[in-house]
């Protein structure tokens, strides 16, 4: 699925859609992809001369990858996806524009409107961070 169709699961837009294409893969995981152009908000002072991509974007294109898991919670009206928390976080390697940015998702447990999951983000088959994560499904609806 691309970006137009992410869109139908997703509130999120520019500039903080961070996934370009996500798959449901057969064994209930996803996988998503984003390629680092190197004009995104978070690199202009992150670092000047050097610009990586900061850890809490990172842990967002895990939670955004994700959500195509929950794809028919997410199109209901006013379906909106929080971060509950975030665990076991590591950071190995750096990413940089013009890496394309694998992130590997899979659910550990769901409780409710909570859901645990384990991610991974890899740029040529070199791990660059990985933890578990939780968000709940509310409505934004008032």
């Amino acid at each position: 699925m691309l970006r137009d169709e992410i869109k139908t699961i997703l509130p999120h837009r520019e500039p903080m859609l961070l996934v370009d294409e996500v798959v449901k893969n057969e064994d209930g995981t996803a996988t998503g992809y984003y390629t680092v152009r190197g004009d995104e908000f978070f690199l202009k002072g992150h670092f000047p001369g050097n610009p990586i991509v900061p850890g809490v974007i990172q842990c967002e294109m895990m939670a955004q990858a994700a959500c195509i898991l929950f794809a028919d919670q997410m199109r209901e009206e006013g379906a909106l996806p929080v971060y509950a928390g975030l665990d076991k976080v590591r950071f190995r390697n750096m990413v940089k524009p013009g890496d394309k940015v694998r992130i590997d998702t899979k659910l550990l447990r769901s409780c409710g409107p909570m859901h645990t999951l384990h991610g991974e983000l890899s740029v040529d088959g070199k791990k660059c961070a990985g933890g578990d994560f939780s968000f709940v499904i509310v409505s934004a609806a008032k």
